[in-house]
């Protein structure tokens, strides 16, 4: 065998360019040309039985050499290009070093940020707040509110009943029965949440909507108080600049009565209705009409969303269309 192709030769070309390889992946084809299968080094151990016998044990140690060599350079060389590299990622591991991905921030629904601002007007009035069962019973709902099976006024609100003759509270009002069963007066007291009738799916009505109700129960209260607490209630919640008219109206549970519009934005809107506790409603609490007074009110949530949102649909609210709620 020539020199050329001898041993020493080959351990030494195979070692240089090893050293002097650029990436893995040529350091990859280095190792194939002279320790793969058909690799120079590997094609020389081939050779060590062609020898004189006299060279073989020479000649094989040669080639052992050349190979530990090789192997050896490749060793090196591999740990130096993936230091160089940085540490490398375990698979599905995070790069903390990239950009993050940026959630979108959540928002709260434009009726629960109205129902908080309602509730906090109402409790620094010195009003309590408490909640009770959507699922309410037909005294506390119609009866014991003046509005017993045969009145006109359950006509619009006969709505979802169930088996045990229950009934999906159709108003928040039904909550002065357990308000003033609850608590002895002097009271005031409110609550808030959803109600339920069969109103037809329109712009302005949904069988579904918020109330909040509240009622003040004291020795002497009158009508001024009634009209002192809305002015300061809902100037809290639409501003200073708003003027309120109340029109007298009938409802089964007050007397007098009146319906409360606000002028807000350039027009007259319904907001709800108002009065002074029928003597009848509080005889079904328990309570002496000759002893005590009340006032009570109930407002519409979505009716004072839609007016500060300046929102024209009420369906808008119920949808859930997120390009409509990130607005809020």
């Amino acid at each position: 065998m020539s020199s050329a192709t001898s041993p020493s030769s080959i351990q030494s070309e195979a070692v240089a360019q090893i050293e002097r390889a650029p990436t893995l992946e040529e350091l990859e084809s280095l190792r194939v040309k002279y320790l793969g299968r058909n690799g120079q080094i590997t094609l020389l151990t081939k050779e060590i039985g062609k020898q004189p016998a006299d060279q073989r044990k020479a000649f094989g140690a040669a080639v052992n050499d050349a190979k530990n060599a090789a192997n050896a350079a490749l060793e090196d060389r591999k740990n130096a290009l993936e230091a160089a590299a940085g540490p490398k990622r375990p698979a599905g591991a995070i790069d903390v070093t990239l950009p993050g991905t940026r959630r979108p921030v959540g928002r709260r629904h434009p009726l629960s940020q109205t129902a908080e601002h309602v509730k906090s007007i109402l409790i620094g009035l010195g009003f309590s707040y408490d909640d009770y069962p959507e699922v309410e019973n037909e005294w506390n709902n119609f009866d014991a509110l003046g509005m017993p099976s045969w009145h006109p006024a359950r006509e619009m609100q006969d709505s979802f009943f169930t088996e045990t003759g229950h009934v999906l509270r159709t108003h928040t009002t039904s909550y002065q029965m357990h308000a003033m069963r609850a608590s002895k007066p002097p009271l005031r007291a409110f609550t808030l949440g959803r109600c339920y009738r069969r109103d037809e799916v329109d712009a302005t009505h949904y069988p579904m909507f918020s109330q909040v109700d509240g009622i003040a129960i004291d020795r002497g209260i009158s009508f001024c108080d009634l009209k002192w607490t809305l002015y300061e209630w809902i100037r809290g919640v639409l501003g200073h600049e708003v003027t309120l008219r109340f029109r007298p109206s009938y409802f089964p549970f007050t007397t007098p009565s009146a319906e409360v519009d606000v002028f807000f934005r350039g027009r007259w809107m319904e907001l709800g209705g108002s009065g002074m506790m029928h003597p009848q409603v509080l005889r079904n609490a328990g309570l002496d009409p000759n002893e005590w007074q009340g006032f009570a009110f109930g407002m519409g949530i979505e009716r004072i969303t839609l007016a500060q949102h300046n929102i024209d649909d009420i369906r808008l609210l119920f949808e859930n269309d997120e390009s409509f709620l990130r607005q809020f």
